[in-house]
């Protein structure tokens, strides 16, 4: 049985649908969205402002903000509650290094720009497979 779910969301719509297939299958699952933050990418983006807060926690939660409004709002729809984390880092790397404790992680087929795949790669692909607990792949 399914009962704790780690759903990794970035601002995607196939993040959006992964988090919905969690919600429709695993009702009586406790559901935990996890945003990473700090993205590599070829021109710094991400990565290179963060590094330049004075309180890096917080500047990580401020951009974490929206993913976790929506991800509330599409929980609310079918009256779930959902619990929150934001990692820092490479979105794969730090999947990978949560989902201890999880019986299975759900994720989007792809998300992000199209330049961020190209330099960070595919993201579902690795976390499928590396990760020690089951994977579901939501298109």
């Amino acid at each position: 049985m399914i009962s704790q779910i780690l759903v990794p969301m970035d601002e995607s719509e196939m993040a959006q649908r992964a988090l919905v297939y969690a919600l429709e299958n695993h009702p009586d699952a406790e559901i935990t969205v996890l945003h990473v933050v700090g993205n590599p990418s070829p021109w710094g983006g991400e990565a290179t402002s963060l590094a330049l807060e004075e309180d890096l926690e917080g500047a990580a939660e401020e951009r974490a903000r929206a993913v976790f409004e929506n991800a509330r709002e599409l929980a609310a729809e079918y009256d779930v509650e959902i619990t929150t984390e934001v990692q820092l880092g490479h979105p794969a790397r730090a999947i990978l290094n949560s989902v201890d404790g999880f019986d299975a992680v759900v994720i989007g087929s792809h998300g992000g720009s199209v330049a961020d795949r190209l330099v960070v790669g595919n993201v579902a692909q690795r976390v499928f497979r590396q990760s020690p607990v089951p994977v579901i792949v939501a298109r």
